[in-house]
């Protein structure tokens, strides 16, 4: 019989890590979301127009197309995945193990404050990034 070992811990580098922190920090959800997706998938609906608000996940109504751009750069950051069923993609989030290791990070502090340093960096990341087929 063998016996169970524990899950390893996956490595990140420090730059990875520090850019997931920046794209949280910058992206206009709360940490509340974060949290909620730890344990649990969020369907996109529960994030768009007042929902997100009553729901304590973003800072102002947004958009479906607002959130699923946002989410989208999370995904692309590595912090958040889609939800796949049994017919595909589905319009729900979880976090990924690379996410979780950032909420951890922050167990009971208050959201972070960004710099404007920060969303330049972000922007940044974002907008200036090579496509997949030239890496």
């Amino acid at each position: 019989m063998s016996e169970a070992r524990p899950a390893q811990r996956m490595q990140y580098s420090p730059r990875t890590l520090a850019r997931a922190e920046r794209a949280v920090r910058c992206s206009p959800f709360f940490l509340k979301l974060l949290g909620d997706m730890r344990s649990r998938r969020v369907e996109l609906r529960a994030i768009t127009d007042d929902r997100g608000i009553l729901n304590g996940y973003t800072q102002r109504p947004l958009s479906e197309l607002a959130a699923e751009n946002q989410l989208t750069w999370l995904i692309s950051v590595g912090l958040l995945r889609r939800e796949v069923d049994g017919q595909g993609l589905t319009d729900s989030f979880r976090l990924t193990p690379l996410g979780r290791q950032i909420i951890e990070r922050w167990p009971h502090q208050a959201e972070r404050p960004v710099s404007i340093g920060d969303n330049l960096q972000n922007a940044a990341s974002r907008w200036l990034r090579l496509p997949d087929w030239v890496r």
